[in-house]
Order: structure tokens, then C-alpha cells, then sequence
């Protein structure tokens, strides 16, 4: 499972020229599903998101989670974090999981990330969206959940 974690002071996602999820501070998290990935991916990427420590403390350091400040999460889906550009110029998505596999762990994820604590908005599985965002820094991290391993 990958996420790309962008520290956001708001973040939105339309669907058909309607806001259906909006964010103040916090994180926007866009997550792929890979065809290999199972809960335990879900879990341990949640739990990093969580108490990632994205924003600053008094001294301008990054040792504040968005726990810690209050902050929310928006969590989009996005298969194409599983694109592969390596050979010719059209990305091969055959490392994204299918999406009846990719729908219940991206689900699970905001579960899990729920019950850390981080109130979690979502954008709509499998939708054509616009997301927006006013990026907070920028702060922007590339998780992998089968680099922990």
C-alpha cells in the first residue's frame, strides 16, 4: 500500500462540480492499493499516518503529529501510485489491486486511521474527482507500506 502525505492548511475533493469532502488543517493522504496488499498493510499505514510527525512544535521542528494539533484527514483513493513507467511512455497499472480487493482495503485504511484518533473525510472510490489543497509548507512524504516489512 502506498500514500503520498501532503501536511495541508485545507484540502477539498469535488465530484461533478460538487465539494463532497472538505478539510481544515491536517493531512491529505492520496492511497494506492497493490495487488499483494492485505489488512495488515492497511493497519501499519494508518498507524504511521497517525503519528507521522508532519507539523511544527514551537521551535520550528517537525515533532507534531495531526493528532497532536487537531487536525484532520482526507484520504482520496488513487490506483495510479502503482503506475509503472518503466518500459515505453503509457504507465502499466498491473501492480494496482482490482477494485472490488482495492475498495475494502482503502475502506479499512480510513477504519483504521479512524481509530487512531484522526477524524477522517473521504473522497469517492472509483470517481473521476478534482481534488484540491493549499499545501502547508510543502510538507510532502512517500509511504510504502512493504518497505516496513
Amino acid at each position: 500500500m502506498r500514500a503520498i502525505v501532503q501536511r495541508v492548511a485545507e484540502a477539498w475533493v469535488e465530484v461533478e462540480g460538487k465539494r463532497v469532502a472538505q478539510i481544515g488543517q491536517g493531512i491529505l493522504v492520496l492511497l494506492g492499493v497493490g495487488r499483494e496488499d492485505t489488512e495488515n498493510d492497511a493497519r501499519y499505514l494508518a498507524q504511521k499516518v497517525a503519528h507521522l510527525r508532519l507539523f511544527e512544535d514551537a521551535e520550528g521542528k517537525l515533532n507534531r503529529s495531526v493528532l497532536e494539533v487537531g487536525g484532520s484527514a482526507l484520504v482520496v483513493s488513487n490506483f495510479t501510485l502503482y503506475g509503472d513507467c518503466r518500459k515505453g511512455r503509457r504507465p502499466s497499472f498491473t501492480d494496482s489491486a482490482p477494485p472490488e480487493i482495492a475498495e475494502h482495503l482503502y475502506y479499512r485504511f480510513c477504519e483504521f486511521l479512524a481509530s487512531e484518533g484522526v477524524p477522517v473525510h473521504m473522497g469517492v472510490f472509483q470517481a473521476h474527482m478534482h481534488v484540491g489543497l493549499i499545501n502547508d509548507g510543502p510538507v510532502t512524504l512517500l509511504l510504502d507500506s512493504r518497505k516496513s516489512f
